[in-house]
């Protein structure tokens, strides 16, 4: 598994209020992270949803404030709540889980690692909006 991007930003409210709202990522959830479709199977904090033939398995985490979600091929994206002094930091994380043919992904890639820091400011201001809280991302 290889990092292709880390985005870190800050929301300005509790760690477990913030994560409360982030981890409710079922259909028809709070969560900025919700993802539309079918839930064709669930076990708890784990299910598999399916929007437009592709299937997406998402994994809740509570004790970690943890999102996993993964496609069927390369991707993965993580999102977490960890504690900071302004109040609680969102990181995503997108990494590269393909067996083999990495030099595919570079190529399939480029779309969503490209439009994964407009997709995470989006994501932290519908945060800061529904816990009514400043939101930004943190510049590298």
């Amino acid at each position: 598994m290889t990092e292709l991007l880390e985005l870190r930003g800050v929301v300005e409210a509790a760690p477990d209020a913030v994560a409360d709202v982030l981890l409710d990522v079922r259909p028809g959830g709070r969560s900025p992270l919700v993802t539309a479709g079918t839930v064709d199977s669930a076990d708890g904090d784990e299910y598999v949803v399916t929007l437009n033939g592709s299937r997406l398995t998402v994994t809740v985490d509570r004790a970690a404030r943890s999102v996993t979600m993964q496609g069927e091929w390369w991707y993965r994206g993580v999102t977490s709540v960890e504690p900071d002094p302004r109040g609680a930091q969102v990181v995503h994380r997108i990494f590269n889980v393909a067996e083999g043919n990495r030099w595919a992904v570079r190529f399939v890639s480029r779309g969503p690692v490209n439009a994964a820091p407009g997709t995470f400011l989006a994501h932290l201001e519908q945060l800061g909006r529904t816990l009514n809280c400043a939101a930004w991302v943190i510049e590298d």
